[in-house]
């Protein structure tokens, strides 16, 4: 199914997984994601990719053989895992797991929901 986006959220999100990840900074889809206090149950993943780009100050702050080889495999706390997925009663969405940890407290990162998408030719 192709889809585009709707409308832009950008809204932190959580996460809940039937099996949690073997590894917490590369994550899989998870199985169901609460916004705004409403669960959603995923039923498919329609498409999944990884961007490990810096941005910003992290972009300088490496040399730039090293820079390359992380863009290819990610380096501690740069990268993004971005999910397109359909939910129980047809909505689908795009949400994301960034691995920049907020600050010294939370080295864990966080999962946000991107966008509200909609099947192209299909009309909201």
């Amino acid at each position: 199914m192709e889809t585009q986006p709707l409308h832009f959220i950008g809204e932190e999100i959580e996460v809940t997984f039937k099996r949690p990840p073997a590894l917490e900074k590369s994550p899989e889809c998870p199985d169901a994601f609460t916004w705004r206090g409403e669960a959603y149950e995923v039923r498919r993943v329609l498409s999944e990719k990884q961007d490990f780009s810096r941005r910003g100050r992290m972009a300088r702050n490496m040399a730039p053989a090293h820079a390359q080889r992380a863009s290819l495999h990610g380096s501690w706390g740069v990268g993004r895992f971005f999910f397109r997925v359909e939910v129980e009663g047809g909505r689908c969405f795009e949400l994301y797991y960034d691995r920049a940890p907020e600050d010294s407290g939370d080295r864990k990162g966080n999962w946000f929901l991107r966008s509200e998408l909609q099947a192209v030719g299909e009309q909201k």
